[in-house]
């Protein structure tokens, strides 16, 4: 599995391509989330755990996260930071697409960086709402192709070159980070992505714009 064989190597990949700047991103997601002291969180599609690790510091020890992917290594190393950074989540293999919770179960939901990887993007909302209670949040953080002249251009020269560059000489895999760029392009942008978060039956999509234009970060109500 691809994301397997670039589980290691996940995290600097992503501080490198971001300068860093990822982590405060997931901040900005929480804060939208709008969860606090004692409240339950789903991050889907979770990786090695960066916005399971921000919503666990939003909820306090009372509180209650999961995060979910399919991959077993990435879910290996967020366990291990687990322990390192004494952020306790509950990190459980599973399908976006087939949540296994009940409905209502959590005041938020989120997901970075990973819904464009799934072959229903739509059928992803629907799940995520599915399982937060009336009134919670869901928050999708992707990357989107900036539309400023000048950025539009670097942008696709850093992805289609640099990335992919980056990916073979770090992580020893420049499939997978040739895989990043095209997987942005076929993704919608963020006028059509909220249309299709509205689709799924979320109230009120909105999104921001980050990072010069290669940054959505979209939110809904349930």
């Amino acid at each position: 599995m691809m994301f397997d064989g670039i589980a290691a190597r996940y995290d600097l990949l992503n501080s490198l391509m971001t300068a860093g700047l990822h982590h405060r991103w997931r901040e900005l997601g929480v804060l939208l989330a709008k969860v606090g002291p004692g409240d339950s969180a789903l991050d889907v599609a979770c990786g090695t755990g960066d916005f399971a690790f921000a919503l666990r510091r939003a909820v306090g020890s009372e509180g209650r996260v999961v995060g979910l992917d399919f991959s077993d290594e990435m879910l290996r190393v967020a366990r291990e930071k687990c322990g390192r950074n004494q952020l306790w989540v509950d990190f459980l293999q599973g399908d976006l697409l087939r949540l296994p919770f009940a409905e209502g179960e959590f005041d938020a939901c989120t997901v970075g960086f990973g819904v464009r990887n799934v072959s229903d993007v739509s059928g992803a909302f629907r799940e995520m709402r599915r399982v937060v209670r009336p009134g919670g949040r869901v928050v999708c953080l992707e990357i989107t192709q900036p539309q400023i002249i000048g950025f539009k251009q670097f942008f696709a020269f850093w992805f289609e070159r640099v990335v992919p560059w980056l990916g073979r000489v770090t992580a020893g895999h420049e499939f997978a980070y040739s895989y990043l760029p095209a997987s942005v392009r076929r993704f919608p942008d963020p006028e059509t992505l909220r249309d299709v978060m509205a689709g799924a039956g979320l109230v009120n999509p909105r999104y921001e714009i980050l990072a010069g234009g290669i940054i959505a970060l979209h939110h809904a109500s349930v």
